[in-house]
């Protein structure tokens, strides 16, 4: 049949044959009624021919490092098959039950077509359609396309409704379709790719995932009765779905049968045998969809927000939502089960699910950014409290589904010191770090200009026998607040945050709010380096992994390549490595940080052996939350154990209120006995034994040394102050940033009398460096008895002579 006579013959059976709508097949179109037979072929062919056949929506697969896959993104659990990789027995199932001509038609069965209509129209027990495979695949095809064209639900939702009307345009425009889709595909590319877009019911789409999720088999496994029954499926998958309604769906697998055993595709004894098979809804396979009820839920969670971050996913959240779900990605991530496990292990072990305080540890790469263990106390995702679960990432900013953050304490102290470093102030800058201090009324700057601590404002040092003048070194080994706090206000509150914000220490915010720039929010806050910051504990690893790789600053990574299904390899967010620090500033903060872990308070956190290692411990007020950050050069760990205030004994003003947080604490299902310490909870009992297993069998590279201007400062001069009084040539050294004391020594001259300054003018010394004012303490005791001690042994020998002369004369 000639293409112009198979157009007007189409056209002739939906023009001319019945008038009246029948199960909303045919209705007439008036527009072509009247038409002579070219002129209705012409309109025909003047309707559009292009229709887009994709690969359909397909779920995308997320793999761990070893391999392994830990999630599924999709909106319908697809996995494309090839038509070779189907069992026959299924392609003839379903042809049987849908369109057993299929090969000896073109896109319109005409037979099935016209035996349709007289059924459906002499018939009061249901309908029958007469569309074939092609025209089936045609409209399945654009129900799809609405999926990606619609912005909206709403504009999704007309979409579908339009390609689902019983309307005569809607039928005329798929039989145009369908007449150029067989032109451009062989039978068996649509019939292909009709096993694969089909819906077969409780979310399996596609013949593949619809033989895993039923039978546990493949596509290419499925014996007579399994095929039957998917086949039966495709008419009804709601209402015939075998999980619903077994019987129902074992009725229509059975019609199937019948069918062909009508066509000779299978004999008697086999129909009857496929009969006898049951179906075991216990034996059903669900695939879990997201990351809910995954292996690391959390892990999981934050590979998918990070991607719906990915401009090569799409312009918009929107579209890389539905490129993840629909477009059959292969997403491989760094996420390594051994590491994590490690982590997960150590972390549990000190503070369960259901206990009412959170742990979190986590771990990254220098100079990669790599995310090697992410672990909290609460790893199930979910909503039964009781069993702790919890939807939010405990260690993961706000926008990556972390909650608000926590109170960091003295883990901010080492941003202090490198703001310090870039400024100038070297490790050997000493202050007097009395406790309480007073700073009210001190001034500070700021991004914006000048600040001052108009509030009283003396806070106290936690460590006693440091509140002395002492040293960076020192004053970092006993986490001593008033030093540092004077460091900062040297430093530049500006300074310090900024630091803290090139680092990448990101602060919390309420879920929903914009993310808090963290300079803004606390450049006039001098407490801010004793950690009052709500913080997420994976940006504080970020943060001091920078100080580890030497001041290479990088974004935590956790995606390592996405590739599409035509194996084009899309690009992957990037850690965006870069210097942010000069080397010799991370060298410094790294050197002071490796004796707080040597003989500091983190002291208790340190993994046995000889190798170079540093870090910071951190306790916040009332010990509602303790702390450690420590690093090699290979590995940056944050532990963090705090309070969850939400949870009683932690509720203020309920009864067993609780006002020490975890200091002297038994842990409920652990029964961990916690002091509320950073070093001995956060580090010796998390940070230790996970870095401990972690560490065995790496090399161990030492820190390099800092140079001589971040050790003692750079050499400057000495200011001739002759011509000045004392306390005008001390405020002139003060403000050239010389520290200045008094030294007592003996002289000749009358006690308290001022000799001099030393080093003296013109002398070259450490900027920052000690000038002493010079006091006589009086003649020197030892010298003087030395003196007296000479004049009596001289006087005796003088004695002894004239004794001696006396006796000769005589």
């Amino acid at each position: 049949m000639g293409s112009v006579a198979y157009s007007l013959t189409m056209f002739a059976i939906v023009s001319v044959l019945a008038g009246v709508l029948v199960a909303g097949l045919f209705v007439p179109y008036a527009g072509l009624a009247g038409m002579g037979s070219k002129a209705a072929a012409d309109e025909l062919n003047s309707l559009p021919t292009e229709l887009a056949t994709p690969t359909p929506p397909t779920r995308s697969t997320v793999y761990m490092a070893n391999g392994k896959v830990l999630a599924y993104f999709y909106d319908e659990n697809r996995i494309p098959v090839a038509l070779n990789k189907i069992a026959p027995v299924m392609r003839q199932a379903q042809l049987a039950i849908e369109d057993h001509r299929y090969y000896e038609h073109g896109a319109l069965d005409i037979k099935g077509t016209l035996r349709a209509l007289v059924r459906n129209s002499t018939s009061d027990v249901g309908t029958q359609g007469g569309s074939s495979i092609t025209q089936q695949y045609v409209k399945m095809v654009q129900i799809e396309a609405c999926q990606t064209k619609g912005s909206t639900d709403a504009k999704i939702k007309k979409c579908v409704d339009d390609a689902r009307a019983p309307t005569m345009e809607r039928k005329v425009r798929e039989l145009r379709y369908a007449i150029a889709l067989e032109k451009r595909l062989t039978k068996d590319q649509i019939l292909s790719n009709y096993l694969n877009i089909a819906y077969y019911g409780d979310g399996a789409y596609g013949v593949e995932a619809a033989a895993k999720h039923y039978y546990n088999t493949s596509a290419s496994k499925l014996n007579l009765g399994q095929a039957a029954m998917l086949a039966g499926l495709v008419q009804n998958p709601d209402a015939n779905n075998p999980m619903n309604n077994r019987a129902a769906a074992l009725d229509r697998r059975d019609v199937v049968l019948n069918r062909m055993g009508e066509l000779g595709l299978a004999t008697p004894a086999e129909i009857k045998k496929a009969k006898t098979q049951g179906f075991d809804t216990k034996a059903v396979k669900s695939i879990v969809q997201g990351c809910v009820g995954t292996r690391y839920p959390f892990l999981c969670d934050y590979v998918r927000r990070t991607l719906e971050q990915a401009p090569s996913l799409g312009d918009n959240v929107r579209e890389r939502n539905n490129l993840l779900d629909r477009g059959g990605l292969k997403i491989y991530t760094a996420i390594d089960p051994k590491s994590q496990d490690l982590a997960q292990k150590k972390v549990s072990a000190v503070v369960g699910a259901t206990d009412p305080i959170i742990s979190t540890m986590n771990m990254i790469q220098p100079g990669t950014g790599l995310i090697v263990a992410s672990a909290q106390s609460r790893p199930v995702m979910g909503s039964n409290k009781k069993k702790g679960q919890t939807y939010f990432n405990m260690s993961a900013p706000s926008e990556m589904g972390g909650i608000q953050g926590y109170q960091a304490g003295s883990t901010f102290k080492p941003f202090t010191m490198a703001a310090a470093f870039e400024k100038g102030i070297p490790i050997t800058k000493k202050y007097n770090a009395k406790s309480p201090y007073d700073f009210t009324g001190k001034t500070f700057s700021t991004c914006d200009g000048t600040g001052k601590i108009v509030k009283k404002y003396a806070p106290k040092n936690s460590v006693p026998g440091h509140s002395k003048k002492i040293r960076m070194t020192e004053a970092a080994e006993y986490s001593v607040n008033t030093y540092f706090i004077q460091l900062e206000l040297d430093a530049g509150m500006c300074g310090v945050t900024k630091m803290a914000q090139k680092l990448g220490v990101k602060v919390g915010h309420p879920l929903g709010a914009k993310p808090v720039d963290i300079v803004k929010q606390y450049q006039d806050i001098p407490s801010f380096t004793l950690g009052v910051a709500e913080v997420a504990p994976l940006s504080m690893a970020e943060a001091y992994a920078t100080f580890a790789s030497g001041g290479i600053h990088c974004s935590p990574i956790i995606v390592s390549k996405i590739v599409n299904p035509k194996g084009k390899q899309l690009e992957v967010p990037s850690a965006n490595c870069r210097r942010v620090i000069d080397e010799d500033v991370a060298n410094g903060v790294n050197k002071v940080l490796k004796s707080v872990i040597d003989k500091g308070t983190g002291k208790p956190a340190r993994v046995p052996g000889s190798f170079d290692q540093a870090g910071k411990t951190g306790t916040i007020n009332s010990n509602n939350a303790v702390w450690f950050a420590g690093y090699t050069p290979e590995i940056a760990g944050v532990s963090m154990i705090s309070i969850d205030n939400t949870r009683k004994p932690w509720i203020k003003g309920k009864s067993g209120f609780r006002s020490k947080g975890v200091e002297y604490y038994t842990v409920p299902s652990t029964k961990t006995y916690l002091q509320g310490s950073g070093g001995g909870d956060a580090g010796a009992k998390i940070w230790k034994p996970v870095m401990t297993s972690y560490l065995k069998g790496v090399d161990h590279p030492d820190f390099k040394e800092p140079p001589s201007k971040i050790k003692v400062g750079k050499k400057v001069t000495v200011p001739y102050v002759g011509n000045l009084s004392i306390a005008s040539a001390t405020k002139k050294l003060k403000k050239e940033g010389f520290d200045v004391s008094t030294q007592y020594v003996y002289s000749s001259r009358p006690k308290y009398t001022f000799l001099g300054w030393s080093p003296g003018a013109g002398s070259r010394i450490a900027q920052f460096s000690t000038v002493y004012k010079l006091v006589s303490k009086g003649k020197d005791p030892a010298i003087e008895k030395a003196k007296k001690a000479a004049k009596k042994k001289a006087d005796k020998k003088k004695d002894d002579k004239k004794k001696d002369d006396k006796k000769d004369g005589g």
